[in-house]
């Protein structure tokens, strides 16, 4: 062999044992997310639905907690997604030559990349749906008995669904425009999944217009029930002495239950005697707490949030103003995967950890909103007694919101990273109408849920200070006697 034959091998072997490398890297850190994904589930899981004397039942419901796990390691990757890539653009930056880090380059995050687009869709449009048609199927009527009967039932159902969703979207894109339609009937690839997924991000990033504000003003108040008030704001001998009293006067009544006319419900009186003393167990561990956990950690979480959610506020501001002098701060998708280039922050590594710090603040915030809102308050999963369907419904729910992410953080300014692969291909990121509007409703939005937390916060103090809660309410009912002249 001649030496340019030599050549051309080697460079062949080293694209062969790069290939191998990000495959082996790829599989690992999904398999580590699959892992911790799993435990997470199994602790909200009803045992009940996984022991029960129908083998046929629990096997069901143990392939629909596997496709689950499989969901959400997908929608956990996704929020890692963006923060990983900004994390190793600056790696790459400080660190251009060293060895220790060649495995981490372009092609790699760039695969990433396209592996979360492909696992987000083959979750949200067939493993989701047969998750819960595969739960709720029976088997068709005449047909044996067993899980492949409801195999049969439930490839039916998916297909039909597909059938039907094919139908709409093809219709909605022929709306918009015939020739893409034309086009996504001839590639179904390169077309019409990038296309349905762009509907489905669309979605997600208008759900997350409508839950983060609401979040960002929820953080407080939970962050306030998880950590330990100052004394000055809280007083927990009080509240120590009236559940203690509550509990003895509800114990006291289940062991005398004919002191009480009324009909008395055993079981529920048990229940509330429970959550008394898991109550009364909490409000013990937070009186222990020591003195800089109480005096020092409640202000300085405090102070974190609000300076978080002011800095998210102020570069959503900011990038309005960009994007009404200068079209270049409009998203875009960037076709080249190379990175260590050039900073994606004006202040640098700081710069960057600013924006990974804001992104999961920012997610954590919606999740909590999401949870917090009157619609989606039920999907709330329950410590070993959530429903296998209601999995199915939070892992659908948090892979929308998750998925939606990087958009969401690179339509709002937070990064300059521009967006990898087909999520770049969106056709709504190019309209600069959509993403002015965009920004200005989230601006506004947040606004004014935080004006409105911290004045009502404000006036309930105020109220309790003075006294004016204790004071007795207007009686009504009576007439008022009135005398004609």
């Amino acid at each position: 062999m001649e030496a340019a034959d030599y050549e051309v091998l080697s460079v062949r072997e080293q694209l062969f044992h790069e290939r191998v490398r990000e495959c082996i890297i790829s599989v690992l850190l999904f398999a580590a997310l699959y892992i911790l994904c799993h435990i997470f589930l199994t602790r909200f899981k009803k045992p009940a639905e996984f022991t029960t004397v129908d083998d046929e039942d629990a096997i069901v419901n143990k392939i629909a907690l596997e496709l689950c796990t499989f969901t959400l390691a997908v929608a956990l990757g996704a929020v890692l997604l963006l923060p990983f890539s900004i994390i190793s653009n600056e790696v790459l930056l400080s660190l251009p030559r060293n060895y220790y880090i060649q495995w981490l380059n372009g092609s790699l995050i760039h695969g990433l990349w396209n592996l979360v687009f492909l696992f987000s869709n083959l979750s949200l449009i067939f493993l989701m749906p047969f998750a819960y048609f595969f739960t709720e199927s029976e088997g068709f009527a005449g047909s044996r008995k067993g899980v492949l009967g409801r195999v049969y039932e439930t490839v039916v159902m998916l297909v039909l669904l597909t059938l039907l969703v094919l139908g709409m979207v093809w219709v909605a894109s022929a709306i918009v425009d015939n020739k893409a339609s034309r086009e996504s009937l001839y590639d179904l690839w390169e077309y019409y999944l990038p296309y349905l997924y762009s509907c489905i991000s669309f979605l997600g990033v208008l759900l997350l217009l409508v839950c983060t504000p609401l979040g960002l003003a929820r953080m407080f108040s939970v962050t306030g029930k998880l950590l330990v008030k100052p004394r000055l704001l809280e007083d927990l001998e009080e509240q120590l002495s009236c559940s203690a009293f509550e509990e003895a006067a509800l114990t006291r009544r289940i062991r005398n239950p004919t002191s009480c006319w009324l009909p008395l419900d055993m079981e529920l009186l048990h229940r509330q005697v429970r959550a008394l003393q898991t109550q009364r167990v909490l409000l013990e561990k937070r009186r222990k707490a020591s003195a800089w956990q109480r005096n020092l950690g409640y202000p300085l979480a405090m102070l974190c949030l609000l300076l978080l959610t002011g800095l998210s506020v102020l570069i959503v501001a900011i990038h309005i103003l960009e994007l009404l002098i200068d079209d270049a701060a409009m998203p875009r998708g960037m076709q080249d995967p190379s990175l260590g280039q050039v900073s994606f922050s004006k202040l640098g590594s700081f710069g960057a950890v600013i924006q990974v710090v804001l992104i999961f603040y920012l997610m954590v915030s919606s999740v909590v909103g999401f949870y917090s809102s009157p619609l989606f308050r039920r999907l709330l999963p329950r410590w070993q007694d959530t429903a296998m369907t209601q999995i199915i419904g939070n892992c659908v729910c948090l892979l929308v919101l998750s998925s939606a992410l990087p958009v969401f953080s690179r339509t709002l300014g937070l990064t300059r990273f521009d967006l990898l692969g087909d999520f770049g291909r969106f056709d709504w990121l190019g309209s600069f109408y959509i993403v002015f509007l965009y920004n200005a409703a989230f601006a506004g939005l947040t606004t004014l849920c935080l004006v409105k937390t911290f004045t009502a916060a404000v006036r309930a103090e105020l109220i309790q200070a003075f006294g004016l809660d204790r004071l007795p309410l207007p009686v009504t009912g009576f007439p008022r006697s009135s005398r004609k002249s």
